[in-house]
């Protein structure tokens, strides 16, 4: 069994956080396994430094040890790269020029229901002819789409998180109408999370994903790039989130619930497990 944690570095890590990583370092030690660190910081705007030492500190804090280095997305950047290059030769994959703002004013004309995917509402196709690649044409510096319709296949997973356990089925008529064609590059970072963790998830032989429940829908898209790619199908365990006394999930906003805060007030790691029910 190999497990993973990755957090970006863009705020401190809180107990949300924590109760994820020791999820996942115990879950990989009580079978004997690897437990792997990944620093997710392809948001070059809002990844620091400062940020990064701080989730290592926290964690060796905590007890928790990882095998082998630490990936690092931004040291991966042409390896993102070269895949949506294979895509795009392969009209996969369109140019966008819409912001949020246009995609939410393409499909706020009155209709009912109009779906909403993992990433906000369904993106209505408005660059699918436009955006498309001309003959011979390399690879553009800008934020591209995948062709849904072009990839999705009916596929599967196994789920062993408290809320969905199971084999999961999804659907090509669901990545189509549900999901739509998501942004596998954003023109700001070369990447997206949605194409780097299913890359490097790959790379380092993950086989279970233990993660917030709040990514159960992001799945879909995972397991479908997974497929279309010819990589492995990890088994997925979406675990409950931690919440405030108001119900909501935490975040890293939440300085309040911040770790290190714990740490300056005394707090021990077995206190940090008692507060997150472990």
């Amino acid at each position: 069994m190999i497990t993973r944690f990755a957090p970006s570095p863009t705020g401190p890590l809180h107990l949300g956080h924590a109760y994820s990583a020791i999820r996942a370092h115990d879950m990989a030690r009580a079978a004997g396994g690897r437990f792997l660190l990944r620093i997710e910081d392809i948001d070059r705007a809002r990844a620091k430094p400062e940020w990064e030492a701080r989730i290592y500190d926290d964690l060796r804090w905590l007890g928790l040890t990882w095998d082998g280095p630490v990936m690092r997305q931004s040291e991966r950047l042409n390896i993102y790269r070269q895949t949506l290059a294979e895509l795009w030769e392969q009209d996969l994959l369109y140019r966008c020029s819409c912001t949020r703002r246009d995609i939410e004013a393409a499909v706020s004309a009155p209709q009912e229901g109009v779906p909403r995917g993992p990433d906000g509402v369904v993106y209505p196709g408005t660059c699918r002819t436009s955006g498309a690649r001309r003959p011979g044409e390399p690879l553009p510096d800008a934020a591209l789409r995948l062709y849904m319709d072009r990839i999705a296949t009916d596929c599967r997973f196994d789920e062993t998180g408290e809320a969905h356990r199971g084999r999961q089925t999804i659907t090509r008529d669901h990545m189509i109408r549900e999901v739509g064609d998501v942004v596998l590059a954003r023109r700001d970072m070369g990447t997206s999370y949605h194409l780097s963790v299913v890359l490097d998830d790959a790379a380092q032989g993950v086989t279970h994903v233990v993660r917030g429940e709040d990514l159960f829908e992001a799945t879909a898209i995972h397991v479908t790039l997974q497929n279309a790619l010819h990589l492995p199908v990890p088994v997925y365990c979406h675990h409950r989130l931690i919440r405030d006394e108001n119900g909501k999930r935490l975040a890293k906003r939440d300085d309040a619930r911040a770790i290190a805060l714990y740490r300056a007030e005394g707090a021990t790691p077995a206190d940090i497990r008692r507060m997150i029910g472990l």
